[in-house]
């Protein structure tokens, strides 16, 4: 009994060591092997950095190369950006925008009656 479990063993083994030799490559798309030396974890950079790098696709001689999605951010304009705008924000602070800290507000509207009539 105890012969048959270990010959069966034995081809799985086999089989599994032959179907392993023959797929090294597999191991190498998958994941990246991290050493630990001395209780220090050293990551495999070189294939971190094939895995980070883009994908490019099969493209003709006469092809321009393709730019990136980021850079059209950059040819957009500060206020759709949300960016500081020194025209927009001294409208907004008026006069005072650069001398005081609070923003410049008209004088407030003493309230009158309609029924009374003004004083001279």
């Amino acid at each position: 009994m105890h012969v048959g479990v270990w010959l069966w063993g034995v081809a799985l083994g086999a089989v599994y060591g032959v179907a392993g030799a023959q797929t090294p490559s597999a191991a190498d798309d998958g994941s990246c092997v991290e050493v630990v030396v001395n209780g220090e974890r050293t990551p495999a950079y070189d294939c971190l950095t094939r895995k980070l790098s883009p994908t490019l696709p099969a493209r003709g001689p006469d092809d321009a190369a393709p730019g990136l999605a980021s850079e059209a951010i950059t040819q957009r304009p500060g206020n759709q950006l949300g960016l500081f705008n020194r025209a927009a924000t001294g409208h907004r602070m008026g006069n005072t925008f650069g001398t005081s800290v609070y923003p410049q507000r008209p004088p407030p509207v003493v309230p009158t009656s309609p029924l009374l009539s003004p004083r001279p």
